[in-house]
């Protein structure tokens, strides 16, 4: 099966195609800092056997949190913890990527003042942002370099950048929310600008041999707003700057998404060949069967499995143990595979 093919992104290589794919643990505290809880959550998926395991959305400022349990990389006292979990993932064999993210206007966090491209709120339950003047867009450019470089540090075998689900760089790139009338507002080109400039200054800091991803939101499912044919124009105005795209959708704004397994595969199809780029698709995806078809099918290149993982984090042991694949099982569990 495709599944347990390996795949190669730069120099790095994952053992199969399974991603777990970033999703907030609401599991820290104030300072950001990663508890045993992500130790023990993350070490499992990685003896489960994930090839790529992104840890969640881990915030580059304090008020760039979506909420205050999130984890932090604003400091380099998050270092330390982070990298222990690298290791443990590691030593099982999983690749170890962190989601790099900032809210923006969605930070539920405790803060004095939250941030975004234009001074509009997401709903009347949120607080209404304050507009970032361009010193304030440098300054945040930097603080994602630095955060990279804090990755590194930590051994990350890759990162992601997070412009989806309409957090900050989500805001900058969708029209529904980036009424900017300067240089980082209005026309695609000047709406990826913000992006753009992070990944030019990622890419001087974060090692040549490790790969970048980018999740995007391909449709905000609203008028107006990104639709496949404008995402599709964006990546390909930075897609020399990443190596994969992780391709959701939606949360930019308020609006209902019909959802149903597999929802979200064609857009990740789309962007895979339009843009001559790969792909990680998601979505609702859960059966074996369904995961085969997509990479056999050449629809992506990877596929993360969210809920699945959570329920079961052995979900690639026991698929290999259904499908009757040969391969190595952890050596402690072993008497239930074969």
């Amino acid at each position: 099966m495709k599944i347990f093919e390996s795949y190669k992104l730069k120099d790095i290589e994952f053992k199969n195609r399974i991603v777990l794919p970033p999703m907030c643990m609401y599991g820290t505290d104030q300072e950001g800092l990663a508890k045993i809880f992500h130790f023990i959550h993350y070490t499992e998926r990685a003896i489960g056997g994930v090839g790529l395991i992104i840890l969640e959305a881990t915030a580059v400022t304090p008020n760039g949190r979506i909420s205050s349990k999130d984890l932090g990389i604003w400091s380099d006292n998050h270092i330390e913890t982070l990298k222990t979990i690298v290791e443990s993932g590691q030593k099982y064999g999983s690749k170890m990527a962190i989601q790099l993210a900032h809210a923006g206007r969605k930070c539920e966090a405790e803060a004095d003042y939250i941030v975004a491209p234009s001074a509009i709120a997401f709903s009347e339950n949120y607080r209404e942002p304050k507009e970032l003047s361009k010193e304030e867009i440098k300054e945040l450019v930097k603080v994602f370099k630095d955060a990279a470089i804090r990755a590194d540090k930590a051994g990350f075998d890759m990162i992601e950048l997070h412009g989806a689900h309409g957090y900050l760089i989500n805001e900058f790139l969708s029209p529904l929310t980036n009424k900017r009338e300067d240089e980082y507002g209005g026309s695609t080109e000047n709406r990826v600008r913000f992006l753009k400039e992070i990944l030019e200054e990622i890419n001087k800091v974060w090692p040549s041999n490790k790969p970048i991803g980018l999740r995007v939101s391909a449709s905000d499912y609203a008028e107006g707003g990104v639709d496949i044919n404008e995402m599709v124009k964006i990546i390909d105005m930075i897609k020399d700057k990443v190596d994969i795209i992780h391709v959701s959708s939606g949360a930019v704004v308020p609006t209902p998404i019909k959802t149903y397994p597999g929802y979200q595969i064609k857009f990740a199809e789309e962007i895979k060949h339009r843009c001559n780029i790969p792909t990680i698709a998601v979505g609702l995806i859960e059966n074996p069967d369904m995961v085969e078809e997509i990479l056999q099918n050449n629809r992506a290149d990877m596929v993360a499995l969210g809920r699945e993982l959570l329920r079961n984090p052995y979900w690639v042991l026991q698929t290999a143990y259904e499908k009757e694949i040969n391969m190595e099982f952890p050596e402690q569990y072993i008497r239930a595979f074969k």
